[in-house]
């Protein structure tokens, strides 16, 4: 059985919190564990440092020591074939989907442990609140619900629109697309478990 697990976003700043997902992901993988890390989210030129600075911060708050490999495009399937679990770290909501959309995704992780955090866990549920874009978008619909990434926290404290009104994200959603699901909005560092 395929175990999602998904994070609001917010790891840097929540390292306890951070051990925890780590080692959630991790739960039952064995004493290597191998771990594919997915940057698609990422503005392509990034992909290679963000790995190193995410694989050493992994390291540091994971009780185990793992084998941690980069996801590319052209190699995900067989990536996905030689490793334990995948995380698909956060970034642009836009990026991620363009990516993997093209993959038959809950055949090609099929009894794996998938993570996910911020635009990484807004792709794999039906509808998400974007931080970002400050909208309501559809994800791949993996998991039948919806999700607010790094709820009720200061993301985009800085940001020229002003500070995000919470409430009202958590209405918008509320009232798109199926409404029957449930909405799962998280604050930084939480996760949840499917």
């Amino acid at each position: 059985m395929t175990k999602y697990i998904l994070n609001s976003g917010g790891l840097k700043n929540n390292s306890d919190k951070a051990v925890l997902f780590f080692n959630e992901i991790l739960k039952d993988l064995g004493d290597v564990p191998k771990i594919l890390f997915c940057l698609f989210a990422q503005p392509r030129e990034d992909w290679e440092n963000k790995f190193e600075e995410y694989k050493k911060d992994f390291s540091e708050k994971a009780n185990v020591e793992p084998i941690v490999e980069l996801a590319y495009p052209d190699k995900f399937i067989e990536q996905m074939k030689n490793n334990d679990a995948i995380i698909l770290f956060g970034g642009d909501d836009h990026l991620i989907q363009y990516w993997l959309k093209q993959f038959d995704l809950p055949k090609i992780w099929k009894d794996k442990a998938v993570a996910g955090s911020s635009a990484g866990s807004d792709v794999l549920v039906k509808h998400f609140w974007t931080c970002d874009w400050r909208q309501c978008m559809d994800g791949l619909g993996i998991l039948p619900i919806k999700f607010i990434p790094h709820y009720e926290s200061d993301y985009g404290k800085n940001d020229p629109r002003g500070s995000i009104d919470w409430k009202k994200a958590h209405d918008e959603l509320a009232e798109y697309g199926d409404k029957s699901l449930p909405i799962h909005a998280l604050e930084e560092g939480e996760f949840i478990i499917f």
